[in-house]
């Protein structure tokens, strides 16, 4: 095809989603948001996030559903201490004295401390310069406080300073700003410290840092508060962000949470000398948050064990343990209740997802539901993130007195429903969700959803399972889903759950299966689906700084492992940006390499990256001949509170023709008799032909078409594209959400065409970069092929130039072996290209 039709194709696609989404706190310079907002920052759940004890140790002050509550252990009396219009409380701590509780507060644009009288609960602002402040924690005297701030630099740093009644006094950072020798991937170039508490003496602090630490956290240390120039190492370990240290009353004992070899975290005891840790805690679950009782004698801790969070008291010697459980709640103000059933377009009661904004401007949730926040959000439409939770319908849950907004979605084939309501105090009313079905027409086949990248757990707040993993599929009207099992870091949470056939917790309406994510810093992630044996190990390469240093093997050999198994393989979330290969700072994705090599069995075109800049690369494959069908994958965390999801945002929809089977889900996607969205469901037919078919033309001439548009929001954009050019575009008109329509073409050129709706800007019902369908391709072959496509192939022959250029500069290869195949596999997939170059 001639340069021009390419370069007018992509233009006229853009690649720049609307700028008034914007990331959740995106003041934080980090990398990789999506793990340390998760990881480290609270966020809203319905059971608790962090507790303290009372100075006398029979209290509990802690965070739960975004206030801050007062408990006696043993009791089921919980009273609310806070309850911010618009805003949420998290990780409180309780002064020596008894008189105030200092605790973080998020209001959707930072967050900042604030400070408790506990007898007249009279709150006092103690940070206000709209950065993100967490983890306060008072001194044993109560007149100094250490926390993290990313004041400054967007960075998290421990900070400490003066308290007195007024506030805050000669705030600072506890160290000096470092930039690490190492490169890092998941962290920043500057180190970091975290997870600060005091020594029992007050004259020094623990916290978490990552000085020279390439993976992980970092390390525990101590410093002095007086003279920071005297830092102590305490203990060097793989940490992922809430190992919380926290010395014992008496001094001897340091307690912290790891998961040390194993994949969950448990707590352990060390000393300040480092001494050989011991668990204090086992299960295959999480305990994390942990503090000490003023005795000694207790731990309190947050566990995910049951799947949600939960708080729980236990003795230090003997292990009996006591959950805190608020059976009775004592709230700040007047509630009703709500009872909310959903109905499908059929009458059938259906699970779906809902989120509920009180008269309080605060999300709500059942009080044993998970609740999930989007990873972004448009500030000039609300104050904070989306937050929802899964409804098994009916779902009843709390509400203070006022008017409420619920949003009810079940997948892509049912239109949102929204309503308001006045919530009377004390009252119970039931509401009806009634869905309007606005599936494509039945003329185009009965189509299963999949969502090929998910990850059940990584590391989040909840504990997720494969039969509740299935329950949020069928919340979502999702029929498949793979599970991508993968490490974070040395661990991987899931691989206990590899199996090569359909796990039980599967029904004849959701299908769920554990695949792999193939992880490497440097040639691009891979999904690897169908796996018929085991499990490829190890599960990662080229990370730097480890015995897996070594970019060998590249994804080529994993590619032929994988498809040795029976498996399919494709590149996951591959792009954020336009790629251009010599204006790249750094460029080392395979792709074309692998492509070349027939080694990809798909492209993931709607996934956690820039669907259009994706869109961009896959079109230039597909004009040089490459019959690449596109995948659909979220990138859900599904344990975590707060992610990219949920399961299904991205989905790819498979004819199948009803059957719900691995093999033809395999086949289905191999074939390409596919399309992908995050919310527009889409029919095409060309010459009578669908998505993965081939029209076969004998000369140039008119060829009839069909399409059919379904879609929950409005679409600005419906087009058809014949080897990356726009030949016709759809005017859409009212709600612009419904288009059925025919005519013809003329085809005077082999190639591929396909049907593509889009967007401009985000959508607040779709919780993505922006709404965005395509189709598979449908095929076309005329006599005298399909253009030359010169341009596409100089184009990956720059890109490889590059990718070559940094493979052989590399010297961390273990053996002359593997530089001089990874280097010649390369080479052989450029010749390729150039061979095209060259009009051969």
């Amino acid at each position: 095809m001639p340069a021009l039709l390419v370069a007018l194709a992509i233009s006229g696609l853009g690649t720049t989603a609307d700028a008034a989404r914007e990331a959740v706190l995106k003041q934080v310079d980090v990398p990789h948001s999506y793990y340390w907002r998760e990881l480290y920052l609270p966020q809203l759940t319905t059971g608790p996030s962090s507790a303290a004890f009372s100075p006398d140790g029979q209290e509990l002050v802690y965070s739960m559903v975004g206030s801050l509550w007062r408990q006696r252990i043993g009791s089921p009396e919980a009273v609310e201490l806070t309850h911010a219009s618009g805003a949420y409380d998290y990780q409180p701590d309780w002064s020596r004295d008894g008189r105030h509780v200092v605790f973080a507060r998020y209001q959707g644009t930072g967050v900042e401390l604030w400070r408790l009288d506990v007898s007249t609960g009279r709150e006092q602002a103690l940070t206000n310069q709209g950065a993100v402040n967490v983890e306060p924690r008072l001194s044993p005297d109560g007149k100094r406080l250490a926390w993290v701030s990313t004041q400054g630099t967007g960075r998290f740093n421990v900070f400490v300073a003066d308290l007195d009644e007024k506030g805050l006094r000669n705030a600072r950072p506890l160290l000096p700003e470092r930039k690490s020798t190492l490169t890092r991937y998941y962290y920043s170039a500057f180190d970091h410290s975290i997870n600060p508490s005091w020594s029992p003496d007050g004259q020094r602090v623990l916290f978490v840092g990552n000085s020279e630490v390439a993976w992980g956290s970092g390390d525990i240390w101590s410093v002095s508060v007086p003279n920071p120039a005297d830092g102590r190492l305490i203990r060097s370990e793989e940490t992922t962000w809430s190992a919380r240290p926290e010395l014992a009353p008496d001094g001897k004992r340091l307690m912290y949470s790891s998961y040390h070899g194993r994949q969950w975290h448990q707590l352990w005891l060390t000393t300040l000398e480092g001494r050989s840790p011991l668990p204090l805690t086992f299960g295959e679950f999480d305990r994390r948050n942990a503090r000490w009782s003023p005795d000694g004698e207790r731990i309190a801790y947050v566990s995910n064990e049951h799947g949600n969070t939960a708080l729980y008291v236990q003795t230090v010697i003997g292990g009996a343990r006591e959950r805190v459980e608020p059976t009775q709640r004592r709230q700040r103000s007047a509630h009703g209740t709500l009872t909310l059933d959903v109905l499908d377009g059929k009458g059938q009661r259906v699970p779906a997802r809902v989120s509920v904004r009180g008269s309080d401007g605060r999300a709500h949730a059942p009080a044993d539901a998970w609740m999930h926040g989007d990873d972004g959000f448009d500030r000039s439409v609300q104050p904070t993130e989306t937050h929802y939770f899964h409804c098994a319908s009916p779902c009843t849950l709390s509400l203070p007195a006022g008017e409420a907004s619920i949003t009810v979605q079940h997948g892509f084939r049912h239109l949102p429903w929204q309503k308001s309501l006045e919530v009377k105090p004390d009252a119970k009313v039931s509401l009806r969700a009634a869905l309007v079905a606005n599936d494509l027409p039945a003329e185009w086949g009965t189509w299963r959803s999949a969502d090929l990248h998910v990850h059940m757990n990584y590391g989040g707040h909840y504990r997720n399972t494969p039969a509740n993993l299935a329950k949020q599929a069928r919340a979502e009207d999702l029929n498949l889903v793979h599970n991508l099992i993968v490490n974070k870091e040395e661990r991987i949470p899931d691989i206990a759950q590899f199996r090569t056939d359909a796990d039980p917790a599967s029904d004849g309406n959701v299908l769920i299966l554990h695949g792999q994510e193939y992880h490497t810093s440097y040639w691009g992630h891979l999904g690897l689906l169908h796996l018929g044996d085991h499990y490829v190990t190890p599960d990662f390469a080229a990370y730097q700084h480890t015995a897996l240093a070594s970019p060998y093997p590249h994804n080529g050999v994993i590619a032929d492992l994988a498809h040795a198994q029976g498996g399919l393989v494709g590149y996951v979330h591959p792009f954020d940006w336009d790629i251009v290969p010599e204006k790249e700072k750094s460029l080392t994705n395979q792709l074309p390499a692998d492509v070349a090599h027939g080694k990809v069995d798909y492209l993931e075109v709607v996934g956690f990256s820039d669907h259009k800049a994706t869109a961009q690369v896959w079109y230039r494959l597909l004009n040089l001949g490459y019959r690449l069908p596109v995948g659909a994958g979220t990138d859900a965390m599904a344990n975590y509170a707060s992610l990219r999801g949920p399961v299904g945002l991205n989905r790819v929809f498979l004819r199948t023709d009803g059957k719900l089977k691995p093999e033809t889900a395999r086949a289905a996607l191999k074939a390409g008799r596919s399309f992908i969205s995050n919310g527009p469901l889409l029919g095409f037919a060309l010459g009578g032909k669908q998505a993965g078919d081939t029209v076969k033309l004998t000369a140039p001439g008119r060829v009839p078409y069909r399409l059919s548009l379904r879609s929950p929001v409005p679409v600005d954009h419906l087009e058809l594209v014949h080897n990356g050019r726009v030949v016709k575009s759809f005017e859409l008109k009212g709600e612009r959400r419904t288009l059925d329509t025919a005519g013809e073409l003329t085809l005077d050129a082999g190639g591929w065409m396909l049907l593509r709706a889009w967007n401009d800007g985000a959508h607040p019902l779709v919780l993505d970069l922006y709404p965005y369908a395509t189709t598979s391709p449908v095929y076309v072959e005329l006599p005298g092929g399909r253009p030359q496509a010169t341009e596409e192939a100089a184009y990956f022959v720059r890109w490889l130039e590059r990718v070559l250029a940094d493979a052989e500069a590399r010297k961390d290869y273990n053996t002359a072996r593997e530089k001089e195949a990874t280097l010649a596999y390369l080479r052989e997939a450029m010749a390729k290209f150039q061979s095209r170059v060259a009009g051969r």
